[in-house]
């Protein structure tokens, strides 16, 4: 499903960030929130939207994924949509859900890679929470496509299986 595109200016995002993980000092607040901000503008999220970040590890995101998705493993993402209700002129988008270990593991520790691997977590989360999805062919390439324009990657590296 395509986002709706709500307003041309700029977009402030309050973004809410918790880690539950044993994993610390990982991610980068800062560079999360601007490229929060840079997708939500470019998306025309609205003059304000707020985004719930929770970073934990396999065990916490495994019970999510086996509770709302029906599979029994750990993943390394999954976002949560809130309706479009907006709080005034703040549109509630979701929360996204980020599992550290799984990017450890995937990254084999090394920590630049593992923020390279966050902000693609977070912007793929976000591109869900904004109302993309990969469900064909062509609704795949797309969100591939806007995640390599959001990251300043090539379209190879914004997507892991």
């Amino acid at each position: 499903m395509k986002a709706v595109r709500r307003s041309k200016g700029p977009t402030v995002v309050d973004l809410q960030v918790r880690n539950s993980s044993t994993r610390k000092r990982v991610y980068r607040r800062v560079e999360l929130q601007a490229l929060a901000e840079h997708v939500c503008t470019e998306e025309g999220a609205g003059p304000r939207a707020e985004v719930s970040l929770l970073f934990c590890d396999d065990a916490f995101i495994a019970t999510l994924n086996r509770d709302f998705r029906h599979e029994d493993h750990a993943t390394d993402v999954l976002s949560f949509p809130q309706p479009n209700l907006p709080a005034g002129d703040t549109v509630l988008l979701g929360d996204i859900v980020i599992s550290l270990e799984t990017v450890e593991t995937r990254c084999a520790g090394d920590r630049a890679a593992m923020r390279e691997e966050i902000r693609l977590l977070f912007c793929h989360g976000l591109l869900h929470l904004l109302g993309y999805d990969h469900d064909t062919d062509d609704a795949r390439e797309d969100m591939t496509a806007r995640q390599a324009r959001y990251l300043g990657v090539p379209a190879d590296a914004a997507w892991k299986e």
